[in-house]
Parts: structure tokens; sequence; C-alpha cells
């Protein structure tokens, strides 16, 4: 159970009463001063801005008896149209999110060729340069504990046929946030990946000892096979097992994310010159209602977070690329009297999405190419949040 103390930010003390949705033809308010809208449940509040469908900022409980900002984000939302690095903070990317092999794939014997954005134009990642996560959203719902994004994807737009509309929908309920994610494909078929692209540090930089979650401890309970990739992050076809004990074995039992640091395995799946977690691990049989497929816990904060999700797949990505140069984005994260920068192993990416790439391995036999007839793909998570002491 959580607690909190007097000195908590005091919108995590109040409960949300029910509001009901604003009918459609009315104005939505506006967002703050800093272009967000901000939900409130027990224990738990969270705020969103439009460009990306982004969440910004997620507050829980720690066993400090303090509050902490768990995910990745900027301070203000022009923030997000104006970061050079574009890391996909807390958004939505698509229509196809994560990599398409050689920014191309074949719908009833015709070849598409897409915006080839990553590793010098030779493929596509998250939907390409212009994806849905650097656009931004239209809010068409909110209530005072959820909100609605929408966005129309038009035929041609990084060269992926048909227009599609998607939604964004967030929930917050005690101690709890919710996803659900739509895409129509209305006029043709086109593939479709729907994910949430979330940074995570659960202890929101402060633990004095480290900034890095390599201490966070990570339970892949249903994930004893990965996707196998070659030095590009493009799945090779393989579906590779996590044997017990090796450095991909998270599902055994628990372990820190930095427990193989130092060892010289690393083996060949987590792309070029790789450090530590780039990888798509598989998500077994298993009740998508009541058993999680990801535990994260900070020992330090005590903050964990359970992941519920009706996804076959589920990227670990462990922020390699930080290096210590992009500024922690928010007043609301770091230590007074250290840089307040990512570093390597600074943070950690969970994506619950179906299996990456699976438009160009038929073979795996995975539903991604959705035409009018096939009607509303939908995408659903469920982050649940206690307090570990």
């Amino acid at each position: 159970m959580m607690r909190f103390s007097k000195t908590s930010i005091p919108i995590l003390l109040a409960t949300t009463a029910s509001a009901a949705v604003l009918p459609w033809n009315s104005t939505i308010p506006p967002p703050d001063a800093n272009g967000k809208y901000t939900l409130r449940s027990t224990g738990i509040v969270a705020s969103f801005v439009p460009y990306g469908a982004a969440i910004s900022n997620l507050f829980v409980a720690d066993k400090h008896n303090s509050t902490r900002d768990v995910v990745l984000g900027w301070e203000n939302a022009t923030f997000y149209t104006e970061d050079p690095w574009h890391d996909h903070y807390g958004s939505v990317p698509g229509r196809y999110g994560n990599r398409i092999a050689n920014a191309s794939f074949t719908i009833d014997g015709v070849e598409y060729k897409v915006d080839a954005n990553e590793h010098n134009g030779t493929n596509t990642l998250h939907g390409g340069s212009n994806g849905w996560d650097y656009r931004n959203w239209t809010v068409t719902a909110l209530t005072d504990s959820s909100i609605t994004f929408s966005l129309f994807d038009a035929d041609g737009e990084m060269g992926f046929p048909g227009d599609v509309l998607a939604t964004s929908t967030y929930t917050l309920t005690p101690y709890t946030w919710h996803i659900t994610l739509t895409a129509l494909s209305l006029t043709k078929k086109t593939p479709l990946l729907l994910t949430s692209h979330v940074y995570w540090n659960l202890d929101g930089f402060a633990n004095p000892d480290s900034e890095k979650v390599y201490d966070h401890e990570l339970h892949l309970p249903f994930s004893g096979m990965r996707i196998g990739v070659d030095d590009n992050l493009i799945p090779t076809g393989e579906l590779l097992p996590n044997k017990n004990g090796s450095v991909t074995d998270f599902w055994s039992q628990p372990k820190a994310i930095g427990k193989h640091l130092n060892d010289t395995e690393r083996g060949p799946d987590c792309g070029a010159g790789c450090s530590f977690y780039d990888n798509a691990f598989l998500v077994g049989p298993h009740d998508k209602e009541n058993q999680y497929v990801a535990r994260l816990n900070s020992p330090w904060s005590g903050v964990e977070v359970k992941v519920f999700t009706d996804q076959a797949a589920f990227q670990i990505y462990s922020c390699a690329a930080s290096n210590g140069t992009k500024p922690i984005g928010k007043s609301t994260q770091g230590l007074s009297g250290r840089p307040a920068v990512i570093q390597e192993g600074g943070c950690v990416v969970m994506e619950a999405e179906d299996w990456i790439d699976g438009i160009n391995n038929p073979e795996w036999g995975r539903k991604q190419i959705w035409g009018p007839e096939d009607g509303l793909l939908t995408f659903n998570a469920r982050y649940e949040f206690s307090t570990v002491y």
C-alpha cells in the first residue's frame, strides 16, 4: 500500500471524483501554462501533451514518503518540438512502431517504399521522420481522470498506403495507469503496429548513489524467447531462447538490469557495438488480465510497476545511446548538486507491442496488415504501481 506524507505533492492526496466525458461538440478546456493536461486518481497523477499523444509526467509515492516523477519528458510542451534528439519520449509511434527492414514491404504483390530514417537510410524506425510521434494529436475527450487524443494519418504519408484514424486513451484509476490505443484503416490495406514508447527511471534521477537504472530489478516471467536481430536491429527471422542464467534471462527469476554489466557475454542480437539491451522479448501464453508480463522495481525508491497487456512482444531498451549530453528535462527530477543530464543506462524503455517487422517475416503468421474490412485494431495495457518497503 502506498503512503503519503504531508509534504507530498498535494494533488496526489486527492481522490478523483467521477466526471462526465465532454460532448464531442463542446470545446475542450485548454492545457495548463506548460501545455499539459493533468489527470488524477488516488495515489497517481499524470500529465500529457498533444505532441505524439505523449505522457510527460507520472507521479507516484515512494518508500521515503515522497513522490517521484518516474517517466522521462520535458517541462514544457514546446520542448518536444524543439528536442534535437527526438527520443520518442512517452509517445505513440506509428503507424508502424519499431523497425521495418529495408524501409519496404509488400501487400498483395505490390511493393511499398517508406521513409528510411535510420541507419543511413537502410530501414524505417517508428513510422519515419514524420511518424505519429512527430505530430500534434487532437484532444477529443477529457475528464479529470481520462483523456483521448485522435490523429488522422493520410494516404501516402511517409509512403504508407491508405488513410488511418488513430486514437489514444489514457485513464487513471487508483494506483493504475491504463492505455487503450486504436487504429482503423479507412481506405486501403496498410501495415499497423501500435505501441507506447515510455522511458522509465523509478528513482526520478534522485538516487544519491546512482542516476542509472542498473539496480532496477526486472522480471519478464513469460519471455523465454526473443527475436534475433542483425547489426541494425532488424529481425533475422530467428526466434532465440533466453537460456537460464544468460544475459537475456529475465524469466526464470527477477534480476537487476545491470547484473551482467561486466560480463563478456553480450550476444549477437542487440545491434552493432551494442551496450546491453535493445531486444524484443516474446510474450508466451498467460492470463492477460491477471498475470503481468513485466515487473520493474527500484530498491532505492521502492517504486514498483507491473505491466499487464494483450500484446505478444515486449521491447526492452536500456538507454545505451545516452551519453551525458542530453539534459534531464524537468524540474521534478534530478538531485541538487549533480549534473542534470542522462547518463548511459540512466533509463529503460519498456514497449509492449506485436512481433517487430512481422510484415517482412510472414512465416511468423502475425496479423499486421489491416484493411477496411478488418475493423478496429486495439492495444491495451495497464501499469499498476505499488511501494515496496
